[in-house]
């Protein structure tokens, strides 16, 4: 699977930072130095797309601007779908925020989380990353190997934190329905937004489901990544918007 030259070259130029990173910190933390590279190495790449998350909130902003007036078209045009469409779209394209703008830094991210996700899920760079351990447990080992030892406090601590995490994420996803009046760029009472109302805020409890079948070094990868997208959109949403919009 994913069997792409490239794919395997960055993998494997992934692999030797996070085993430059392990070298680096293995006076300090020990055994669990490719762990920790693990978790340095997904922050390391999480700031080097964080254009892509700023340009996602000015996005946002910009939507949430124009919430009063995409309510008001939408009370004006509740029974006309095509219209309502229409002139979402007019009003949008004449404020410069697009409502599927949103969705591009997402996309420009896969490439990186493919790469992140082929290094630690299958161990692409070499198998020794996976061999290594974190608190006695091999970090290519998945729950259905087994709950031997540490196993369960491992992955029970990890999973603790995704489903943390996947909570915080689902109910900002729903704030920010409420304040741009628009669910993944589909008017909050137009066709099929209902069913995306309820959609949308079940996805984060998805990487709980794929940590359930991968293993220990992509559920480290998975609670780093999730941490720091929670993070980055505590601190971006706290901030000015001119801070964010470079004014």
């Amino acid at each position: 699977m994913f069997a792409f030259a490239p794919l395997h070259a960055a993998a494997s130029a992934a692999a030797s930072v996070v085993t430059w990173l392990a070298g680096l910190l293995e006076p300090l933390t020990g055994g669990a130095a490719t762990a920790a590279a693990i978790v340095l190495f997904t922050i390391g790449v999480r700031l080097l797309i964080s254009p892509l998350t700023l340009a996602q909130v000015r996005g946002e902003r910009r939507r949430a601007a124009l919430a009063p007036e995409v309510r008001d078209l939408q009370r004006r045009h509740a029974d006309d779908p095509a219209t309502l469409q229409r002139e979402l779209f007019a009003l949008y394209r004449r404020a410069g925020a697009s409502p599927v703008a949103g969705c591009l830094p997402a996309l420009l991210q896969a490439p990186f989380f493919l790469v992140m996700y082929r290094l630690f899920a299958t161990g692409d760079g070499g198998p020794t990353l996976l061999d290594e351990r974190l608190a006695g447990v091999p970090l290519g080992w998945h729950l259905g190997d087994g709950l031997t030892g540490p196993v369960a406090g491992v992955f029970g601590a990890l999973l603790a934190a995704l489903l943390v995490l996947a909570w915080f994420t689902s109910q900002r996803a729903r704030r920010a329905a409420r304040e741009t009046g628009t669910v993944a760029g589909t008017p909050t009472e137009g066709p099929g937004a209902a069913t995306l109302g309820r959609l949308l805020p079940l996805l984060p409890y998805t990487t709980v489901l794929v940590a359930l079948v991968v293993p220990l070094a992509a559920v480290l990868y998975l609670v780093t990544t999730t941490g720091w997208t929670a993070l980055e959109q505590v601190v971006l949403r706290r901030s000015r918007p001119a801070d964010i919009d470079g004014r």
